[in-house]
């Protein structure tokens, strides 16, 4: 049997310094950006179907590898008939080695197939060295494309990052493999 060729993102994050330190003056490999936890979130909004929602939990938990925790709302919201503390969404918080399987699965292989993929926007890069950004469609990931079409759902992910940069974070997921719009 022969060996994957392709690096895996916890590979490229260990080769971050070296990338990284001419352009930021890193004199310590402590000094470069590391990633601290993945948050994987999505909304049951006004589902009321419990086969729906045990169907989103059971796909999610395939995605991730852990088990989803269910959110609260905060808020009544008479017009989308949601009360506080109803059920609304999942959440997870990966670290260590699910989290390094999720970002691998999500450079190497969710995000290019995506339908008329062109790069994930900048945008998503906020000031204190976090990155958000979304996915339209969980058919994407191999663990659900086969599955019944019409329980499509949408997922956003938040990449936590111990960079305080917006320039530096970017450049550090840039390292990483994630594809920005050019």
């Amino acid at each position: 049997m022969t060996k994957h060729s392709h690096t895996t993102v916890k590979e490229k994050a260990k080769k971050a310094f070296e990338n990284l330190k001419g352009d930021f003056g890193y004199k310590n490999k402590l000094q470069a950006p590391r990633i601290e936890k993945v948050i994987v979130t999505t909304t049951i909004g006004s589902i009321k179907d419990a086969k729906k929602k045990d169907l989103i939990l059971d796909r999610l938990t395939k995605i991730t590898g852990q088990k989803p925790m269910i959110t609260a709302a905060k808020k009544s919201i008479a017009t989308f008939k949601l009360r506080a503390g109803d059920p609304s969404g999942y959440k997870i918080t990966l670290r260590g080695d699910k989290m390094w399987a999720f970002l691998d699965k999500v450079v190497n292989i969710a995000l290019p197939r995506t339908k008329d993929f062109r790069g994930i926007t900048e945008t998503g890069v906020d000031g204190m060295g976090n990155f958000s950004f979304g996915v339209k469609e969980n058919t994407v990931f191999p663990e659900t494309a086969d599955e019944n079409i019409q329980d499509v759902f949408s997922l956003g992910a938040t990449v936590v990052t111990t960079s305080k940069k917006k320039e530096e974070t970017k450049a550090f997921l840039d390292t990483l493999g994630f594809l920005f719009k050019k």
